[in-house]
């Protein structure tokens, strides 16, 4: 008689069935290293990458790829390692990050939301540091919040320490960062945590004084840029000074003794240095350098700069008005040097290029007949006028060069275009004018 084995239901089992094989996490091994301060004491790129490894082996850890990058971690999205690293555990190619401890993640708050919001989303599973775990577990992701929040915290403490401590060098009569031109940063090689000293550039500091001086003597920044480029002038480089350079000199409050800081803040200090130049001379300076408002661009007319062309390298002709230490205006005429910035064409005053004009008019005039007769007819007429304006003879001869020069001054644009137009092309050469072909060395 055949007997049939039944068993409990409960205790049925399924001969085929095996339990599901845990997935595997694919980590991306990241270190990174600043050189701030504060993180002096972290193990170098390469030995996080060497301990964490040797980490990941002994665990038996799958390490699919290795990042690194030297950059500091205080701002959200600053590290393009980093943002690229978060990126890919997004697109599903990591699910678990292998770091030496986890400020080298986060000291901020922006990648530090990213990085949980992440394990909320079940995307990266699991943060192996050296000594510690993080999952998606609600304890753990709570320390790990803990740990880069409080790597936070140092960095904002150590901002203020850093504040505090520059504005108490400041109050000690030292600027922060680098001198200007003309003094010396001097070092103490015992203690570097001792303040530098700064001292007066032996070598540079006398060109500095020579630019105030030379501008309050009525010279342009572009002229004091020239002569004292001529003169041997150079950055601590050896380069010559830039004109760019040459006006930051003289917006430089440094040199008669104070200092603004941090730049734009209005916050002045009086300096422990030894100033160059007096405050006045720094405020006349700047007074005799001041370009006109907006708006006053193009307003005065110097009729002659179309005119002329450098005789030494083709380039045009610009113009400036200036005031001389006793208080004239005068105009001068000079290359504007944009064919070569080192042309040494020198300048020539409105006064006498006028007479230079006129005296070239009066020596081509007897070539042409027609220019010949309107001069006498205007010269007649202007005598007429001057007989009227007074109500007698003035006894007194005007010469054609005398009427030339004072149209050519005080004139119209047109009267002075029906003069000139019989000249041609003209050019300013070794502070003459010149005709075509005075000026074939071109």
């Amino acid at each position: 008689m055949q007997t049939e084995v039944t068993q409990p239901l409960g205790r049925i089992q399924n001969l085929n069935y095996s339990p599901p094989l845990q997935k595997a996490v694919k980590y991306c091994l990241y270190a990174r290293k600043s050189s701030e301060d504060d993180e002096r004491q972290a193990l170098s790129i390469d030995s996080q990458i060497k301990e964490m490894l040797a980490l990941a082996e002994k665990e038996g850890l799958e390490v699919v790829e290795i990042r690194k990058e030297a950059h500091s971690a205080k701002e959200s999205g600053t590290r393009p390692i980093f943002k690229q690293l978060l990126d890919d555990i997004g697109r599903g190619m990591f699910d678990g990050i292998l770091t030496w401890a986890p400020d080298r993640l986060s000291r901020n708050a922006g990648d530090l939301g990213r990085i949980v919001d992440f394990m909320d989303q079940g995307m990266l599973t699991n943060i192996k540091t050296h000594g510690q775990q993080f999952s998606n577990n609600p304890n753990e992701k709570f320390l790990l919040m803990i740990l880069c929040s409080q790597a936070k915290l140092e960095n904002d403490n150590k901002s203020i320490n850093v504040k505090r401590g520059l504005r108490t060098k400041c109050e000690m009569g030292i600027r922060p960062g680098c001198v200007p031109l003309g003094y010396k940063l001097i070092r103490n090689s015992e203690n570097l945590r001792e303040a530098s000293t700064i001292v007066v550039d032996e070598e540079r500091a006398p060109f500095v004084k020579k630019m105030f001086e030379y501008v309050n003597s009525g010279l342009s920044g572009h002229q004091v840029n020239e002569y004292l480029t001529d003169e041997g002038f150079r950055t601590k480089s050896g380069k010559p000074v830039a004109l760019s350079m040459t006006y930051r000199i003289f917006k430089e409050t440094f040199y008669y003794g104070e200092f603004e800081y941090p730049k734009g803040s209005g916050n002045l200090y009086k300096g422990a240095h030894t100033p160059l130049i007096s405050k006045e001379e720094f405020i006349e300076a700047n007074k005799r350098l001041e370009v006109p408002a907006k708006g006053l661009w193009g307003r005065k007319e110097f009729y002659f700069k179309k005119l002329f062309k450098c005789g030494h390298c083709g380039s045009g002709i610009s113009a400036e008005e200036k005031v001389n230490r006793y208080g004239t205006l005068y105009t001068y005429y000079k290359c504007n040097r944009m064919s070569r910035s080192r042309c040494r064409s020198k300048y020539i005053s409105e006064t006498k290029l006028i007479e230079s004009i006129a005296k070239m008019v009066v020596q081509i005039k007897g070539d042409h007949l027609h220019l010949e007769r309107k001069l006498a007819k205007e010269i007649e007429k202007f005598t007429e006028l001057q007989k009227i304006a007074t109500g007698k003879e003035t006894g007194i001869t005007i010469t054609t060069e005398a009427y030339l020069q004072y149209i050519l001054k005080n004139g119209s644009n047109q009267e002075k275009r029906s003069i000139l137009e019989y000249l041609g092309q003209l050019y300013l050469k070794d502070g003459e004018v010149k005709t075509d072909e005075g000026a074939s060395a071109i």
